[in-house]
């Protein structure tokens, strides 16, 4: 930057192009940031999600971006009405001007608390940044930034929230022996089916709303939120990794993973459109090497009695059947330490350091 900074609003495709392209400039020589999905944040921006750019002053060139929104359930949750931010990338500059807009637009609101984020939409959905394992790579449906970012937040005053996570497991041969529980003629495991893929999604968003209802952060998910955060997972699911217990023929536990495709989406910045998605098809085999575990959960009346463990067992049997060799996970709460001690069983460590920031307006 060479002079001072402007806000202004996404309000055409343009903008909208400068607003995409701010990643590609932060993470020009940066092989390790996994970007958003382009076709995720145009269909936010036409929902009329305010989308914001800092620009440059003198020069005119993008050099931040964000968004500024709000969730009424995420305010009831927290106790406190939030300015919310996400999408949130800034070259270093930049960081400044950007945090004393973002800052100024909860102030205008009037009404508004905290600022809370960055989050995309909600931190049950994307967002956060992350503290530490900067080496190491991003992955989809997770965050990656520079240590800068933490740096500039914490100079500015923000807090951290939620701290939590990621996670790496090798893949290694179970090991022999029964599994973790004592036979149980009302237990059943079930995977996932791309027949009934609708029917077994909105299963799992019961168990998901059922499972992560007493987490902090957690807001109820719609079946139009769940539909738009899967869209195109048809194409992608390996189906021995879409894993849930049922007990008496009722839905328990679940757990949820993906091939992992950071590495082509990074090649394609996060563009899958219909060429790339039928280039991805074609070479997907490549990509079931690395797994996500994007979420897991059991319903809160059968807790503690291992069904985790034995969906964990499991599914660990289908990634060495199916020949992958890693599985990351997306951020689990410090706070949560039975999480943490089954990818600790897998032989697994911390992966990135995870935090959600929080500043008293």
């Amino acid at each position: 930057m060479t002079g001072a900074a402007t806000m202004e609003r996404v309000v055409d495709r343009r903008g909208l192009r400068d607003f995409l392209a701010v990643s590609d400039r932060v993470y020009a020589d940066e092989p390790r940031f996994v970007p958003p999905m382009r076709a995720q944040v145009r269909r936010w921006w036409r929902e009329g999600v305010p989308m914001y750019l800092i620009r440059d002053a003198d020069t005119g060139a993008a050099v931040g971006r964000t968004t500024l929104h709000t969730d009424a359930g995420l305010d009831a949750k927290l106790g406190r009405r939030c300015q919310l931010f996400g999408l949130t990338e800034f070259t270093e500059p930049a960081a400044e001007p950007l945090f004393e807009a973002i800052a100024a637009a909860g102030r205008a609101a009037g009404d508004r608390e905290v600022l809370f984020g960055p989050v995309a939409l909600l931190p049950n959905e994307a967002g956060g940044v992350i503290t530490s394992g900067y080496v190491d790579r991003g992955f989809v449906d997770s965050a990656y930034n520079p240590p800068r970012y933490v740096t500039a937040y914490e100079s500015y005053g923000f807090a951290r929230r939620f701290e939590s996570d990621t996670w790496i497991c090798p893949v290694t041969p179970a090991p022999a022996g029964p599994d973790p529980l004592p036979e149980d003629p009302q237990l059943r495991v079930h995977r996932g089916d791309l027949r009934r893929l609708d029917e077994q999604l909105d299963m799992l968003r019961g168990l998901l709303n059922g499972s992560f209802a007493q987490l902090g952060y957690y807001t109820e998910i719609s079946a139009e939120q769940l539909r738009q955060q899967t869209d195109g997972l048809a194409y992608l699911l390996d189906e021995s990794l879409l894993l849930y217990l049922t007990r008496a023929e009722r839905p328990v536990a679940f757990v949820l993973c993906i091939p992992d495709i950071s590495e082509f989406v990074i090649r394609v910045r996060g563009n899958l459109n219909l060429v790339n998605q039928l280039r991805l098809l074609a070479t997907r085999r490549r990509y079931r090497r690395e797994a996500v575990l994007i979420v897991k959960g059991v319903l809160p009346e059968h807790q503690g009695r291992g069904y985790q463990r034995m969906l964990s067992a499991q599914l660990h049997r289908n990634l060495h059947a199916g020949g992958y060799s890693t599985l990351r996970s997306t951020y689990v709460g410090r706070d949560n330490p039975a999480s943490a001690a089954q990818f600790r069983a897998m032989g697994g460590r911390p992966l990135h350091g995870y935090t959600f920031y929080e500043k008293a307006l």
